[in-house]
């Protein structure tokens, strides 16, 4: 089996910008407010919040109010946050251009969070 590629957190966060503009212009004219974060690993709770089983890599996370619900009324907060997760991805590709696409198909589906899709009515 290959190894994963090595990859320090600057050229991870590389990928994913470069993923960011491998999406759709109209995906990207619409995340003005919305923040993309990469972190090492999830977090126990990220794990309990998305009923990840324990066995199972969570490679991104979607963590915010969806703009379905949002509403004029609300009071400030923290903007919405989509989190690529670094360490499993890099344990689950065997180089940096299956990292990328699998970057790009993870930003794809947590934004779709943020569209207001839930995960069986993701396109994939």
């Amino acid at each position: 089996m290959a190894r994963p590629p090595r990859l320090s957190l600057g050229e991870f966060e590389r990928l994913v910008e470069k993923a960011i503009e491998q999406l759709p212009t109209e995906f990207q004219g619409r995340l003005e407010n919305v923040v993309i974060a990469v972190e090492d690993e999830p977090s126990d709770e990220d794990y309990e919040l998305t009923n990840t089983p324990d066995d199972e890599e969570l490679f991104g996370i979607f963590r915010g109010p969806m703009r379905t619900e949002m509403s004029f009324d609300m009071l400030p907060g923290l903007p919405p946050q989509v989190v690529v997760f670094r360490g499993p991805i890099l344990r689950n590709t065997r180089n940096s251009g299956e990292a990328v696409k699998e970057i790009k198909d993870t930003l794809v589906h947590e934004l779709g969070h943020y569209f207001g899709l839930e995960d069986d009515e993701m396109p994939y």
